[in-house]
């Protein structure tokens, strides 16, 4: 890698690292009280499905741990946004349903950050976001395969 390819990436992920933080910030203030970031995302995927996963699988797509996965699955459930039961095929492992109440904690948590995400959208220019979304997918793909 030369040093102007090493100055870009540099600064690429200097700004993707800032952005995160302050987006992680401003979003997990803007989230109902008690709702944590980890809780909203599992409760959205979760959502967007419209099936089960196991928690494997959901460690997997966020790249956590299964201990992780199992912290945030374990306060989900005693909030009652989620079920967890057994998988009738496989007795060793669980299945995980968002439930009508964390249906409702999902789109009350969206309600309260969609203003500031469309402030931001509204702000920065919806054809540059739209320009922006495919590098930072086929950026996240990279990632998420170079690790594997």
């Amino acid at each position: 890698m030369n040093d102007q390819s090493e100055n870009l990436a540099v600064s690429l992920f200097s700004e993707l690292f800032m952005a995160d933080q302050l987006a992680r910030s401003r979003l997990t203030k803007a989230l109902p009280r008690g709702m944590e970031l980890s809780h909203f995302s599992v409760l959205n995927h979760l959502a967007r499905l419209g099936e089960e996963r196991t928690p494997a699988q959901l460690a997997q797509n966020f790249h956590v741990t299964r201990g992780a996965m199992t912290n945030t699955l374990n306060k989900l459930e005693w909030a009652g946004h989620v079920h967890i039961r057994p998988d009738w095929d496989d007795a060793r492992r669980k299945l995980v349903s968002v439930s009508p109440a964390g249906i409702q904690a999902r789109n009350v948590a969206i309600q309260a950050i969609a203003p500031l995400i469309s402030e931001v959208v509204d702000d920065i220019g919806a054809d540059k976001v739209r320009a922006a979304l495919p590098v930072l997918r086929a950026l996240r793909q990279k990632l998420g395969t170079s690790d594997s």
